[in-house]
């Protein structure tokens, strides 16, 4: 085991507040669980997440895969940071203001050049899909 999984690891059941990304520690995700190309948290749906129809609002809900689908990342041991190329969301269900929502991901596909990533939002209780998403991402080529 590397030392990121070990680190992230050492912090399941506990507020992410070391994300090197402002949008993750505004999200203020509790860790679940943390395997290589794998990771799960839990969110607490707040109001300022909402849409006008009171409901988890679409882009923070992808913005939510985005961001996990990039944390996935850090569980890797290859220390490279990626940038999406695209995101791919379906909208399957609601989420309500005071609802916990359980956010997965997984690295479907790791190559030389890219890696895909998919991530789902679900339920508390997981027994349904409400967000499911894709990404590819690049490692960044620096300036």
């Amino acid at each position: 085991m590397h030392d990121a999984i070990a680190r992230l690891r050492s912090q399941i059941g506990q507020e992410a507040t070391e994300s090197p990304s402002p949008f993750m520690r505004w999200l203020r995700p509790v860790i679940l669980s943390v395997e290589e190309g794998a990771l799960a948290f839990r969110i607490r749906v707040r109001e300022e997440m909402l849409n006008p129809g009171q409901t988890l609002h679409g882009g923070v809900s992808a913005a939510m895969i985005d961001d996990i689908i990039g944390a996935t990342l850090f569980t890797l041991p290859d220390p490279v940071f990626y940038v999406s190329l695209n995101l791919s969301v379906d909208y399957l269900g609601p989420a309500m203001a005071g609802e916990d929502v359980i956010v997965r991901s997984h690295l479907t596909k790791r190559g030389r050049r890219h890696v895909l990533g998919t991530g789902e939002v679900w339920n508390t209780d997981e027994s349904r899909v409400l967000v499911r998403g894709s990404a590819n991402l690049i490692p960044r080529v620096a300036r």
